[in-house]
């Protein structure tokens, strides 16, 4: 297997809503963005797949050198193998990878944020990067769509946190802001111990109300100029939404459930997207 078809593989195994996006680019930069999806999907399966935190820290270190040292002009990994042609095309800084694998060291020394800031701090980390990184590969041309796009990565990942709270419990985070938790009333042992309540139906209304406000947000910052260029993260938007009303139609049913679209629904979703020039 070579490099290109090992983050193939690596990309469309996830299952994730931006692989569908991805599908209506050219070539070469569905190439770019499929190497660096992969590099995403490598680090954050170093926090999620590996129960050890020391053994864990060992490899996100090893990312970190791994990282260096393909800049550096010898990259050892596949998917660095596959991504390292692709940097001088789209401006993809070495910061940037690395900014990541910052991010989900965090996982790995932070359970719980004190406010919504800490929490924004870490989502820019392992989403506002991540979407600035795309912009480009998607074909940015005005330099305020960088700002659109660090909103969007916020909105994704307060969608993801939403819908990830029975799971990422059981793991031990809770990425809820303890001052919020507070205002709500809501323990956290309650969380863990997937105990609903009309408590906590309020609190997780606050944050879908606040992950649609950014979304929101995101498309009045996006200019014209760009619009056409930035349809995957405009069908990645159409689908995170889509999901969102999904688990707010539910009743917030997210202790005890991964809520998720069928693959047939994300293809439509980008699909309308792409044809029609709206979510």
């Amino acid at each position: 297997m070579n490099p290109d078809q090992y983050v193939q593989q690596k990309a469309a195994a996830s299952g994730s809503s931006f692989y569908y996006a991805f599908l209506f680019l050219p070539r070469q930069r569905r190439a770019a963005i499929t190497a660096f999806y992969a590099f995403c999907r490598e680090v954050d399966d170093v926090v999620d797949d590996v129960s050890d935190p020391s053994v864990a820290q060992a490899k996100l270190a090893w990312w970190q050198g791994e990282v260096a040292q393909a800049f550096a002009g010898r990259p050892s990994h596949p998917v660095m193998q596959a991504l390292m042609p692709h940097v001088p095309a789209y401006g993809i800084e070495q910061g940037q990878l690395q900014a990541v694998i910052e991010g989900c060291q965090m996982d790995l020394e932070q359970t719980r944020y004190l406010d919504f800031a800490g929490l924004a701090r870490y989502c820019h980390l392992v989403a506002g990067v991540v979407g600035e990184v795309a912009a480009h590969i998607f074909g940015q041309t005005d330099e305020r769509t960088t700002a659109y796009a660090h909103k969007l990565g916020l909105a994704f990942q307060l969608t993801n946190i939403i819908r990830d709270v029975g799971e990422d419990a059981m793991r031990g985070r809770i990425y809820l802001p303890i001052a919020e938790l507070q205002q709500f009333d809501v323990k956290a042992h309650e969380i863990t111990r997937r105990e609903y309540s009309d408590r906590f139906a309020a609190l997780m209304r606050f944050q879908a109300e606040r992950a649609h406000r950014l979304y929101d947000e995101a498309l009045a910052l996006l200019p014209d100029a760009d619009r056409r260029a930035q349809k995957p993260g405009l069908m990645m938007a159409s689908i995170y939404r889509t999901l969102l009303a999904e688990i707010e139609a539910d009743g917030f049913q997210v202790l005890h459930q991964r809520t998720s679209l069928t693959p047939l629904r994300k293809f439509w979703l980008a699909w309308k997207v792409q044809a029609l020039g709206r979510m």
